[in-house]
């Protein structure tokens, strides 16, 4: 079995996860336009998840160069960013909470930078220091830890607690125990480096799919936006159905649902997007995309969202409207579709869920 099948399995397993939403969101059909511009796609395992690129170039061989100059940009930063590998960057600031600050490279300070905005503006809807009670979780096998566990850990999660140091890119957990996980936010910076190295090669329009995060830009070949299906998170038989779709260019968009990574005990949905206030899953919504320029902060705000609830929101997409565009779909816990002003066309066909 190869690596693409085993994280299919795996996922698979799970219920159904953001690979899945990925494939779904890159709707791509290969044309070329009168000026032989032609499309070429890739697919690969990565950070857990398939990774898919789309570029529109004249040349086969120019594509295939910034495609794998794409790919061993995220590569790269999976690497830096890994929560389970012992030699990363990140894994050396966990190691050495409440003892020293470490020095990481400018990617992972950078990243952490972004996603601190993110819990800052989220008043810590998402906390990138969740791990020590996320650890607790077993999504795949359906484990709920006990209630005491999550108590006694979610002390340690407070993104106030993490301390940086711009001069020297340094990163200090203030309390032993503390963990980062910025798998929250990873899949987007990673869709953003990877449409960077893209541009850096010459391309001028394509679409990388990092799992459930999507960054577009330019125009298809037949000078058209890219089209982005908004999964429907509670499927009435039909695989994969789609609820509405959107087009977009020089955007991204990120989709967080809770019918990524769940089990069902006693009736009720336990998943992957944790309150970090509560240590449990958040119930307030089904799913929640979120549209803006960077991957980095759709990704983020995806999940801030998501824990806020319809209400509250769209009150914080109003709020960081000042520092940039962002727009959001929301479906809350009962199927109730909520949009923002500039995507009600959109999905206006779309009935509540």
């Amino acid at each position: 079995m190869n690596r693409l099948d085993e994280i299919q399995r795996a996922f698979q397993s799970r219920g159904g996860t953001s690979f899945l939403l990925g494939l779904l969101l890159l709707a791509v059909i290969p044309s070329c336009g009168d000026s032989g511009r032609h499309t070429y796609q890739k697919s690969r395992a990565m950070m857990d998840t398939f990774v898919t690129m789309t570029v529109i170039s004249e040349s086969r061989q120019q594509s295939e160069t910034a495609i794998q100059a794409a790919f061993n940009s995220i590569e790269e930063f999976g690497c830096l960013i890994n929560f389970f590998s012992a030699t990363s960057e990140l894994s050396q600031i966990n190691k050495n909470a409440g003892v020293r600050e470490v020095r990481v490279s400018p990617a992972a300070f950078d990243l952490i930078e972004k996603a601190l905005y993110v819990a800052d503006k989220s008043a810590g809807a998402f906390d990138p220091t969740i791990g020590p009670v996320m650890r607790l979780w077993d999504f795949h096998n359906g484990v709920r830890p006990p209630d005491a566990d999550i108590k006694k850990n979610l002390p340690l999660v407070n993104y106030r607690d993490v301390v940086i140091n711009k001069k020297n890119s340094g990163v200090f957990l203030r309390k032993k125990g503390m963990l980062l996980d910025l798998g929250g936010i990873a899949k987007g910076y990673a869709a953003d480096l990877a449409v960077g190295a893209l541009k850096q090669h010459g391309i001028t329009a394509g679409i990388v799919a990092v799992g459930g995060d999507v960054r577009t830009f330019g125009l298809r070949a037949d000078g058209t936006a890219w089209n982005v299906g908004i999964k429907n998170p509670r499927q009435t038989g039909a695989k994969d159905e789609i609820m509405g779709t959107i087009r977009l260019t020089d955007k991204a968009i990120s989709t967080s649902g809770d019918y990524e990574r769940y089990f069902i005990s006693d009736g009720r949905r336990f998943h992957h997007i944790l309150d970090p206030q509560t240590g449990y899953p958040s119930d307030r919504a089904r799913s929640v995309s979120i549209i803006a320029r960077d991957g980095v902060f759709t990704d983020g705000f995806d999940t801030a969202v998501f824990v806020l609830g319809p209400r509250r929101g769209l009150d914080l997409i109003k709020e960081i409207n000042r520092d940039f565009e962002v727009d959001a779909i929301i479906i809350d816990v009962n199927g109730v579709i909520y949009e923002t002003d500039r995507v009600k066309e959109t999905i206006k066909d779309a009935k509540n869920l």
